[in-house]
């Protein structure tokens, strides 16, 4: 925390507060706010021209139109191994009436890229010649015979047959490729006008943050943000430096900003954009400069700050590059969605400006909405999504849209933008997805929803070695067989217990996908049980144990298969659910709730044993069951799905899934059930 009567880092008394800052505008006013001030500055352009080597140049960005030096090839050359001619010496040849040529008067030998003597203007491949009085090589053959004609310049590369002295190589704004700077060196250019490359400063601020790589105990959260935005910066073109945590101190965070702005092109600070306490980025914009936005209309990262500071001037002895007497700085959200976003939005469009190339545009696809969405009325949102493609229609996936939840961003295909003044979209709903994929991966996908399982992060990793790509979301069993119904999946993973019969999946089956053929298909047995505190410090052995007043409990969500597991017993066994302490409080996974134990938010909750050891938790065995996954008839049987089946099969992955603890691998692969009846195909043993 910052040491509120230190003079030293006391606020200015002309900061305005910071609520007098936040105050949310449209994106395009942002933007036009922020082009304005980089006109005035005369920074809406390339910032800078600098020569680089030729092959050094890749993925540099031409700052002007390259021309040839020389052609290519730069001589009349053989395009393949074979006798130098004149054409017209061969033009009576026939079969009948074959020609010899004498070598060393009439023809000679060339290599492919030999240039071609002044006199002739054909080759002959060797193939196509009978040597006579054949030598020790062919340049010592007395003669050649030839039975057909040769047309005038055949199996020749004539000058400029590639390029031509003078004409175009690349035009300004080209990123250059490996080919092009091989066209490049056959152009005879060895050196390349490029643009300058932006020079980004990255500042971590936060008394709470510590380095990644370092422990880190309650109440400190690693700083990764900064590797995000330099790794962003330097994909998109430019240089960046990530400059050291600097904790929430108005005078050390203002030092290092005015620092930054003395050699840098740009300053990504991050965090402390929003308007809490300790949130001293508009002040320290307004104190070295001006700002220009305090909160942009978009979620995730809202609370964006826009300034253009003053450039001071450069320490004695540093010396830097001429730069603008204005230093553009975003001041950016805390939250890793939001910071990285941030920069999606701002950041690479503004490199894209400085260097001269187009701003980045994803390719897009249409596809349909799995499931309703809310959204913000004032605000423009990005929802993160995964996509697929089930039988003639392409599923969009809504993920987790927490600011925090990084692995969103990790895990999605794209973005769909829901527009401001729209309050959400439907279930069903068309929207346009912008790729972070391309097309030919989505089309790859294998999409599984249902119930969670620790196999299928397994399968995942097997299925990406064979070039498929596994989606999965966590559902519930329930969930994952009505997405089967709506045909918003491959496959769903299942282990719903029947109360009635004791058998799991199938009645369930029989129930949501009525008609629809289905195959299941055993995938593993599982240990579930209570998971607590090493030791169990509470002592839960049982069910019985729940109803405790002293117990707190974590559910799984409706529609789980474990919740339905927890239900059926606690019927079996008499115990009221309205007696747990937390019946209603919910999490999405086995790993979630194994984390709720290990945080000590909870003493203990239903789970699989495997969650439990993965966090070093105590495990109490309780029941065993059956995870199947369900596959209607028209994926099982499709070519998409053979590389998931043949996984399945792997000596490799069974060992894997079999070195889980809890895990049985007996049912992993065979057939369990046919639904609506059994099918000849399956009957005979087929998979």
């Amino acid at each position: 925390m910052s040491n509120r009567s230190d003079p030293a880092n006391a606020v200015p008394a002309s900061s305005p507060e910071p609520s007098a800052y936040l105050h949310d505008i449209p994106l395009d006013e942002a933007w036009s706010r922020l082009t304005r001030a980089l006109q005035q500055a005369g920074l809406w352009g390339r910032l800078g021209v600098e020569g680089v080597d030729v092959a050094a140049a890749l993925g540099r960005v031409t700052a002007e139109p390259v021309w040839a030096r020389r052609s290519s090839p730069h001589y009349h050359g053989a395009a393949m191994d074979g006798y130098a001619v004149t054409a017209t010496d061969t033009a009576e040849a026939s079969e009948r009436r074959p020609i010899d040529l004498r070598l060393g008067e009439e023809t000679a030998y060339l290599d492919t890229g030999d240039a071609l003597p002044d006199w002739a203007d054909a080759v002959i491949p060797v193939e196509e010649v009978e040597p006579i009085q054949p030598g020790a090589d062919r340049r010592s053959h007395a003669a050649i015979r030839v039975r057909r004609p040769t047309p005038p310049w055949s199996h020749v590369r004539p000058i400029g047959e590639d390029l031509v002295a003078t004409e175009l190589v690349l035009p300004a704004g080209q990123i250059l490729r490996p080919v092009d700077l091989g066209a490049l060196a056959a152009a005879g250019v060895t050196q390349v006008r490029v643009a300058r490359r932006p020079s980004v400063a990255v500042i971590p601020t936060g008394s709470e943050l510590v380095p990644a790589s370092a422990p880190a105990a309650p109440g400190q959260i690693p700083e990764f943000n900064s590797i995000v935005l330099a790794a962003q910066v330097s994909d998109w073109g430019g240089t960046a430096e990530r400059f050291e945590i600097v904790r929430d101190d108005f005078a050390l965070i203002r030092s290092a900003v005015a620092g930054a702005a003395a050699k840098h092109d740009l300053i990504l600070l991050n965090a402390g954009s929003s308007a809490g306490s300790e949130d001293f980025s508009a002040q320290i914009i307004a104190a070295l400069g001006e700002v220009l936005v305090h909160g942009v209309a978009v979620r995730p990262g809202h609370p964006v700050v826009i300034g253009m500071l003053r450039r001071p001037e450069a320490p004695a002895g540093v010396e830097v590059e001429q730069r603008s007497e204005r230093v553009p700085i975003l001041g950016v959200p805390g939250f890793p969605v939001s910071a990285a976003l941030t920069g999606e939005i701002f950041v690479e469009p503004l490199l894209a400006r400085w260097t001269g190339r187009l701003p980045a545009e994803p390719p897009t696809l249409q596809g349909v909405l799995t499931r309703k969405v809310h959204s913000s009325a004032g605000d423009l949102e990005f929802l993160r999504v995964t996509v697929g493609r089930v039988s003639d229609r392409v599923v969009v996936a809504p993920l987790a849209r927490g600011a925090g939840v990084l692995t969103s961003l990790v895990r999605a295909d794209g973005l769909v933008h829901i527009p401001a003044g729209v309050q959400g979209l439907e279930a069903g709903e068309r929207v346009t997805v912008h790729l972070y994929r391309t097309p030919t991966e989505v089309e790859r996908t294998i999409v599984a929803l249902g119930s969670h399982d620790l196999t299928l992060d397994l399968l995942a990793q097997f299925l990406a070695e064979s070039g498929s790509r596994l989606t999965s979301a966590n559902l519930g069993s329930l969930g994952g067989l009505i997405a089967l119904s709506r045909g918003e999946a491959h496959l769903a993973g299942s282990h719903l217990l029947d109360p009635e019969t004791g058998e799991f999946n199938v009645s369930y089956v029989d129930r949501y996908l009525p008609g629809l053929e289905v195959i299941l298909i055993g995938l593993v047995g599982r240990e579930q049980g209570l998971i607590h505190p090493p030791g169990n410090p509470k002592g839960v052995r049982g069910l019985a144990d729940l109803v405790r007043p002293d117990v707190r409990f974590i559910n799984r969500q409706r529609g789980s298969g474990t919740r339905l597991l927890l239900d059926y017993h606690l019927q079996a066994e008499g115990l009221d659910p309205a007696s747990i302490h937390g019946y209603e409080r919910e999490e999405y996974t086995h790993l979630t709730v194994a984390a709720a134990v290990a945080s000590g938010r909870v003493d203990c909750a239903l789970g699989i044993r495997a969650a439990a050891e993965a966090l070093g938790l105590g495990f109490q065995p309780l029941f065993r069951e059956r995870y199947d996954l369900v596959i209607p008839r028209e994926h099982y049987e499709s070519a998409r799905l053979a590389p998931l089946l043949s996984v399945l099969e792997t000596p490799a992955f069974r060992q894997a899934v079999a070195a889980l603890p809890g895990y049985d691998i007996g049912p992993m692969g065979t057939v369990v059930a046919t639904r609506p009846a059994a099918h000849p195909r399956v009957e005979s043993g087929g998979k």
